[in-house]
């Protein structure tokens, strides 16, 4: 999809309403999707996908490739009577936000059950579809099923603490282990293709609407994952033991003093290009069956990363390392021809990754919550964009809008309310927004927290908070007509409504 000048929302699906704790890809998803067109929107930007892990961070995930089965709509798998209404009613009610501990021990017995149904009730079509992705899918799906069955048998510990011969992937020790855990794979095999079913399901719902679905994609991936398990050359890894020479972060910036220090694997990029980056063209090709583009967080890790040494406390004491970025992306188009790339050029952005950017003309992203300082030269104010860019309010790692207002100190808040023409300090989110829609970025996004003007209380997270994140989920009757009518307005004077067919 090359990009033209549009809008939308940016929401994580755990956000949406469902009566089973945690948003999905079910009904609600459908009437989201309905929001987005009959609002005039064309985008609908979500989070990474995958399985998360310890700390619920889409960001830490169990696999770079497979999908979170928390995602997988218990409706859907009821309509196809996989799972009946006495299942899903044996549920008791869940609180406002996701509470991943309880949604976890109530989902996944429940997901046992459909796939044991799956087996003996799924329809023929079903199995062969079923067999077809398995099969196309071998290259990453079976060292996913076997890392996540592993997983269970161990309890959850991380695969470092695992029986050395499994830690080495010694032959003998990895082939018992897949007989051994074959059903155990084979669940896990079965969520990934119900996943599967279900996103693409929406999407050609979105699509058929003319909505375009933005997908994210981390540029590390966890140490307790599949593919750092499968691959260790990869990695910047004892191969023996698993143990981490270096671990990535960004140094001191806006959001802490200290860095950050995400603690992922640094990636081995001489074994990836000499390997012709096939890794990484794996992780597109099953990326864009899900999604229709792609947001690359911390694309300047492309150009040059942040490497500290494990054991470090903070991401204080590390260095530069240049990366093979222009490599990398050359490869990725000789193989994909167009990649609808965002790059998110946040933090310490230097003219080498201004430069790997604009060499292959991706947008890059501005954030007008950074834009209100006395410089008038600052790149987050609108005058000082180009079109090939990204406007934002905020992300899911700021504040809300009214949040971050509130914030500010007396002269700040009186910068902000003279620059937008303002005196209505309570309509901050809008007067954001409007900015945001009118200015000449070829596209605008916003949180969905911002278009209902909601507190900080609602923010998604907090950059170096170790918990209470990503639990914000909203209520379909917070939408309402009033709301619905304002962003559709918005967007038609901003001449953002890319189908022409709306009413």
């Amino acid at each position: 999809m090359p990009f033209s000048r549009s809008s939308g929302i940016l929401l994580h699906p755990t956000s949406l309403p469902s009566r089973f704790g945690i948003g999905d890809l079910g009904p609600e998803a459908f009437s989201f999707v309905d929001f987005l067109s009959a609002s005039g929107q064309s985008l609908w930007q979500v989070l990474p996908l995958g399985p998360t892990g310890y700390g619920d961070s889409p960001y830490m995930c169990f696999s770079a490739m497979a999908g979170n089965p928390l995602l997988i709509s218990l409706e859907v798998l009821r309509d196809k009577a996989l799972l009946s209404d006495e299942d899903l009613n044996s549920l008791a009610p869940y609180p406002n936000t996701i509470d991943y501990g309880r949604v976890i021990s109530e989902k996944f017995p429940l997901l046992k059950k459909a796939w044991r149904n799956f087996q003996t009730l799924g329809s023929p079509e079903q199995q062969v579809a079923y067999t077809q992705f398995c099969e196309s899918n071998a290259d990453w799906l079976e060292d996913f099923s076997l890392f996540m069955a592993l997983k269970e048998h161990y309890h959850g510990k991380p695969w470092t603490k695992w029986n050395l011969s499994l830690v080495k992937r010694k032959r003998d020790a990895i082939k018992k282990a897949k007989i051994k855990y074959a059903k155990f794979m084979d669940f896990h095999c079965f969520l990934q293709f119900e996943f599967q079913q279900q996103i693409g399901a929406l999407r050609q719902y979105a699509n058929q609407k003319k909505i375009s679905i933005i997908g994210d994609l981390p540029i590390y991936v966890a140490h307790d994952s599949a593919e750092v398990w499968a691959t260790p050359e990869y990695f910047d890894i004892n191969k023996d033991t698993g143990v981490l020479y270096t671990v990535a972060g960004v140094p001191p910036d806006y959001f802490s003093a200290t860095g950050q220090l995400w603690g992922n694997p640094i990636y081995n990029w001489e074994q990836l290009k000499n390997d012709k980056f096939e890794w990484w063209i794996q992780r597109f090709i099953v990326l864009l069956g899900y999604v229709d583009a792609v947001r690359i967080d911390h694309f300047r890790g492309f150009e040059a990363y942040w490497s500290v040494k494990f054991g470090e406390e903070t991401a204080i004491n590390g260095e530069w390392i240049k990366a093979p970025g222009e490599a990398l992306f050359n490869r990725l188009y000789e193989r994909f021809g167009y990649l609808p790339i965002i790059a998110e050029d946040l933090g310490v952005i230097t003219p080498e990754v201004e430069q790997l950017r604009d060499n292959f003309n991706l947008p890059g992203m501005k954030i007008l919550q950074f834009a209100f300082s006395t410089d008038d030269e600052n790149p987050y104010l609108p005058p000082n964009y180009t079109d090939n860019c990204v406007v934002y309010t905020g992300t899911h790692d700021n504040d809300t809008t009214k949040g971050w207002f509130e914030s500010l100190t007396a002269e700040e808040k009186a910068r902000v309310l003279k620059y937008l023409k303002s005196d209505k300090p309570e309509n901050i989110h809008w007067d954001l927004i409007n900015l945001a829609y009118s200015s000449v970025a070829k596209m605008a996004i916003v949180p969905l927290q911002d278009i209902l003007g909601l507190p900080g209380t609602a923010r998604m997270n907090t950059p170096s908070k170790k918990d209470r994140n990503w639990t914000w989920r909203f209520d379909l009757q917070m939408l309402t007509e009033e709301v619905l009518n304002k962003l559709k307005a918005l967007t038609v004077e901003s001449a953002r409504t890319v189908n022409p067919d709306r009413k």
